[in-house]
């Protein structure tokens, strides 16, 4: 293996952004993530990779929003409020040439922190790796519930973003976005990504050319520009990762999930990072907690530079 480097951070600053946030959807606990994994030693591990590390809090004194009612959807003030946050903080940590690594918290996170990453690397791919596509727009959605749809805001699906959502820039363009570990998706799902022509890998094409080549045919899609990755860990099987708010059997393995990541740092290309939907809470024993921990922190290292030898 190839030692990892990064283009874009030759002086290995990072900006470790805690965003413990639940109101993406209903399950608490998700918001306990970030606490658990910086209790795991996940920062001082970091910095032993040989990273200047920096701590953000955007969402302390998060206030709450008067909410609107739009049809089905959740807490659109709120996902609003705070997404708006985590992409300020995400843009500031860019723009002083700093690897933003941001510990959710639910997967709503990701329209603040991909609109950030696209503000400032206008020509960025994403990853995003995930049992669910994520890309349900307001009128689709069945649940209301906004870690469901947060691909559709990125892309500009949603034509009257509801309160405080409305900010979002919507800067994604379909070609820039691939998904890899797909295995639940919504019919109205799989309709946009067909209509759309979303580059998708499914765990069928995990099984059938091997973890590897769907990385490579990835970022072969995706250019030799800059590459963000946002990372559900619910990607990974539940035998591995089972306190995780919405686990489907027969995801990635954890050696799958961790080479994923040891490959975007062998690239270079690698600008920025979420690991979210850890749910501490949702453990139904102490072993659950500490694998599920400790495999949102290893994803995390890999991607920062640590190596096997």
């Amino acid at each position: 293996m190839e030692s990892p480097h990064y283009d874009y951070y030759p002086q290995r600053k990072l900006a470790l952004v805690l965003a413990p946030f639940s109101g993406g959807q209903g399950k608490s606990g998700v918001e306990k993530g970030p606490e658990y994994m910086l209790r795991q030693g996940l920062a001082h591990e970091i910095q032993e990779l040989g990273w200047d590390v920096t701590k953000h809090e955007p969402l302390k004194a998060l206030p709450e929003s008067d909410e609107v009612q739009s049809g089905k959807v959740k807490n659109a003030n709120l996902v609003g409020e705070a997404t708006e946050r985590i992409y300020r903080t995400n843009l500031e940590a860019l723009n002083q040439d700093s690897f933003p690594l941001t510990l959710g918290g639910d997967h709503s996170i990701a329209m603040g922190t991909v609109s950030a990453v696209l503000g400032k690397h206008p020509d960025a791919g994403l990853l995003w790796i995930d049992a669910h596509a994520d890309i349900n727009t307001l009128q689709g959605t069945e649940s209301g519930n906004l870690h469901g749809c947060p691909v559709s805001f990125l892309l500009g699906l949603n034509k009257e973003a509801p309160g405080k959502l409305s900010w979002v820039p919507s800067k994604l363009h379909p070609s820039k976005i691939v998904y890899i570990g797909l295995r639940d998706l919504d019919p109205p799902e799989k309709r946009i990504i067909k209509e759309l022509g979303i580059k998708a890998f499914s765990m069928y094409h995990v099984d059938r050319y091997g973890i590897n080549q769907v990385i490579e045919m990835a970022l072969q899609h995706l250019g030799n520009g800059p590459v963000m990755c946002s990372y559900d860990v619910d990607a990974i099987d539940p035998q591995y990762v089972p306190a995780t708010g919405t686990p489907v059997r027969g995801g990635l393995t954890l050696r799958e999930a961790l080479f994923l990541v040891e490959r975007l740092a062998e690239t270079g290309k690698l600008v920025a990072l979420d690991v979210v939907e850890v749910n501490p809470q949702l453990a139904t024993d102490d072993v659950h907690v500490v694998d599920t921990i400790n495999a949102g922190c290893a994803l995390a290292r890999c991607a920062l530079g640590e190596t096997l030898l």
